[in-house]
């Protein structure tokens, strides 16, 4: 198992070296010249020239990756060409509101589509199942931006039961208003995102769950244990659930990126201050700085998910093996 560890570790370097050359590449590719944007509207040739130089943007593109890669490698992803701050302290400003924004989708997620999965499974063609087959469907074939969309008009602006944008009302806090109050206060504000963002992927795990726990229950194992006198519950939990979910802890994998950038389009729509409104701002604005930072960390995170993946498939199967 260590033997495998570090092999996957070691072959992670490569991969994200060339992730990161065509992440840059790409950047340098893109329309628009950004000292444009760290220069006045009329500036000179001599002004242009000299603020290329001194972020050296005058220099072979092979020597700027080099001297990026540096940087990047010290946790330095340099400064926004927008304002002039580092963009790792854009980042971590935002970084808390997209954890908290979809660790909570994560957790509901979870929580609600394992358990109908594994119920639709066992309840096969009842109402039940074909209730949960017409609401998985429509929750992946809806397209997220429009049912943001329809949500605002419907429940912010006709009837203005609840706030559609930003993440609490200014000056209800803590001290002001008391800590019931501020906690519903910001629940309130979680309602309608959490529901766009949770709508989709919950209707696809379940989709997963439900194939995966019907392809287990007719095993010749689970007959065996059922043959044996277990009880239902005991063959279901500690026989079948086990296995079928060997899949879902594959898609778990690939949470891990999307726990950190979270979803730009839906932060964009609902005003939510976190990384994926960053990241979109920074791609109108032209911030390449920032771009290439949020396309690097969410590279580097998908590949250590899918490492992860990896290792927790031992834990729910210990018939895997790796050496």
């Amino acid at each position: 198992m260590l033997n495998y560890v570090v092999r996957r570790l070691l072959q992670m370097i490569p991969l994200l070296i060339g992730i990161s050359i065509i992440n840059f590449t790409i950047m340098h590719l893109a329309p628009g010249d950004p000292v444009l944007l760290l220069s006045e509207r009329n500036a000179t040739p001599e002004e242009l020239a000299r603020i290329r130089a001194l972020y050296g943007l005058d220099e072979p593109i092979h020597v700027q990756y080099v001297k990026w890669l540096g940087h990047v490698l010290k946790g330095d992803f340099g400064r926004s060409f927008v304002d002039g701050r580092p963009v790792m302290d854009h980042i971590l400003e935002r970084l808390p509101y997209t954890l908290y924004l979809n660790f909570i989708v994560m957790i509901i997620i979870y929580l609600v589509a394992i358990p109908v999965g594994v119920i639709s499974a066992l309840r096969q063609y009842s109402k039940f199942d074909h209730a949960v087959t017409f609401f998985t469907f429509l929750g992946q074939a809806l397209p997220s931006f429009w049912f943001a969309l329809l949500l605002i008009y419907a429940v912010g602006i006709k009837s203005n039961w609840l706030p559609i944008a930003g993440v609490a009302t200014i000056g209800v806090n803590v001290k002001t208003s008391g800590l019931w109050a501020t906690i519903l206060d910001r629940a309130k504000y979680l309602i309608l995102p959490v529901t766009v963002v949770s709508l989709g992927s919950m209707a696809g795990i379940a989709r997963y769950m439900r194939s995966s726990m019907l392809e287990v229950i007719r095993q010749d194992y689970v007959r065996t244990a059922r043959a044996k006198g277990l009880p239902e519950k005991a063959v279901i939990i500690k026989h079948a659930l086990r296995n079928a979910l060997l899949p879902i802890v594959t898609l778990l994998g690939f949470e891990l990126p999307a726990l950190f950038s979270g979803t730009a389009i839906i932060e964009t729509i609902f005003s939510w201050p976190g990384l994926g409104l960053l990241s979109m701002r920074a791609i109108f604005q032209r911030d390449y700085q920032i771009v290439m930072a949020m396309n690097m960390i969410g590279a580097t995170l998908m590949v250590l998910g899918n490492f992860l993946a990896d290792i927790l498939y031992v834990i729910v199967d210990p018939r895997i093996k790796y050496s």
